[in-house]
């Protein structure tokens, strides 16, 4: 199992870089390359999303949970994988629901800075994942550099989580208000 899941990682990685790439393009470029981008990107969301799925569900059988659960490393690699998926999987719902409209003034910003962490994000997901099969790259060395410690689990302040879940919530209040006018 542990070879399926080291393909099937691919597909996501491959599919949310392109993503990153057309989101890029969506917003930047005008013309007949910049509607291809925005007139293509939500299938290569949504192929990235269920290959996400897959490359989860894989992940999660390769070793015992409770072996995973005890490993700060794994937990982190798994910590990271959700995260990734459950941004791009707002990504994807942002291009979904909004449409042409979704790539104009800022919310043409908000994707691009969206994806931008989101690709941050599945990039440490791979490092973790590489250290789990005794592959550190320079990824990993410059995450060591900045101060994380790779073999310790990731914690979050609980003043940082009250942060974000308040900002989510004024972006939701914010979201529903502007749907009503």
């Amino acid at each position: 199992m542990t070879g399926m899941h080291h393909m099937l990682v691919h597909f996501p990685l491959a599919l949310w870089a392109l993503a990153a790439l057309m989101l890029l393009l969506g917003v930047g470029v005008r013309g007949a390359a910049g509607r291809l981008c925005r007139g293509g990107v939500l299938a290569v969301l949504a192929l990235a999303w269920l290959g996400a799925l897959a490359a989860i569900a894989s992940g999660l059988l390769v070793w015992p949970m409770e072996a995973s659960l005890n490993s700060p490393l794994t937990r982190n690699h798994l910590l990271m994988a959700l995260w990734a998926t459950a941004l791009w999987t707002v990504i994807t719902l942002l291009v979904w629901r909004g449409g042409e409209q979704a790539f104009s003034g800022g919310r043409g910003a908000v994707l691009v800075v969206l994806a931008l962490v989101g690709s941050g994000l599945f990039a440490i997901t791979g490092t973790l994942g590489g250290h789990l099969a005794g592959a550190p790259t320079a990824m990993s060395h410059l995450l060591e550099r900045l101060g994380w410690n790779l073999y310790g689990t990731f914690y979050l302040p609980y003043w940082a989580l009250l942060l974000l879940l308040a900002l989510g919530g004024l972006c939701l209040i914010g979201g529903l208000g502007n749907k009503r006018r």
